[in-house]
C-alpha cells in the first residue's frame, strides 16, 4: 500500500536563547488503510510528535508529507485546508459543545468552514452516528451522555469530512474498561470499513498491543518500531 504521511529527518527544537531539542531526526512513514500505536513514557517527545503529524505544529527542520504533498513549500492557509482535507483528530479530552446535541456536533466541521448542510451531509452525519452506535441518542445534548457515547461522537465527528488519516490522542484515556474496550472496537471497525488511516498516541500498553504496529518513542528518538507478521 502507498505511504499516506511521511516523516523524514524531522528535528524539533524549543526557545531561542536555551534551546531544548526534543525530537532528534525522526523517520517515519504510515501505509494507507494502517492501524498503527505510538507509545512512550511523559516527556518522550510523541505529544511534539503527534502535533507535527497532523501539521498543528511545524518542525524546525525535516519533511513532512501528506498525500503526497511536501507542506514545507505550503502558506499557512494552504496547509489549514490540506489538514482539514486529510486529517482528522480524536483527543483523550473530546471537546464537544454541550450545549448542542450529538448531530449537531457531529456536523461542526461543516458548520466552521461555512459550508452548505445539504441533505447529502445530513444524512452522512446521520450514517456516521448509526455506525458509532448512536442514532437513538443523536438529539440528545452531550452534556446529557455518558463519557464513552461522548466519545463515540467525537469519533463520528473526526470522520466528518471523509479524512484519509485519523490522529488519536489517548481517545481511552477518560474510558472505562468496557468504555475502552467498545471504543477500539469501533475504531477498528472504522478503519476496515473505510480504510482509514489511525495513528493512536496512547499510554494504554493493552490498546498499543492491539495496533498491527507499535512505534515507541524515547527521549525524542524512535527506540522501537516493530509491526506484526499478520498486519
Amino acid at each position: 500500500m502507498p505511504n499516506v504521511m511521511e516523516l523524514k529527518e524531522i528535528t524539533k527544537i524549543y526557545g531561542t536563547k536555551i534551546q531544548t531539542q526534543v525530537l532528534f531526526g525522526i523517520n517515519l512513514a504510515f501505509e494507507e488503510g494502517s492501524f498503527n500505536s505510538i507509545i512512550g513514557q511523559s516527556g518522550s517527545g510523541k505529544s511534539t510528535l503527534l502535533n507535527i503529524l497532523g501539521s498543528l505544529d511545524r518542525p524546525t527542520a525535516g519533511d513532512i508529507i501528506i498525500n503526497g504533498k511536501n507542506t514545507k513549500s505550503l502558506s499557512s492557509k494552504e496547509l489549514s485546508d490540506l489538514r482539514n482535507e486529510s486529517i482528522g483528530f480524536i483527543f483523550q479530552f473530546h471537546y464537544l459543545l454541550p450545549e448542542f446535541t450529538a448531530l449537531e456536533n457531529v456536523l461542526m466541521p461543516y458548520r466552521i468552514s461555512k459550508k452548505p448542510i445539504t441533505k447529502e451531509v445530513l444524512d452522512y452525519a446521520n450514517e456516521l452516528l448509526d455506525i458509532v452506535g448512536l442514532t437513538k441518542v443523536k438529539n440528545n445534548l452531550a452534556i446529557n451522555m455518558s463519557g464513552g457515547q461522548q466519545q463515540r461522537v467525537a469519533i463520528a465527528r473526526s470522520l466528518m469530512n471523509n479524512p484519509k488519516i485519523i490522529l488519536a490522542d489517548e481517545p481511552t484515556g477518560n474510558l472505562d474498561s468496557d468504555s475502552t474496550e467498545q471504543v477500539y472496537e469501533l475504531l477498528r471497525k472504522i478503519n476496515h470499513q473505510f480504510g482509514t488511516t489511525f495513528i493512536i498516541i496512547t499510554h494504554d500498553r493493552h490498546i498499543a498491543e492491539k495496533a498491527d504496529r507499535i512505534v515507541e518513542i524515547k527521549d525524542g528518538r524512535i527506540n522501537l518500531d516493530i509491526t506484526k507478521a499478520n498486519a
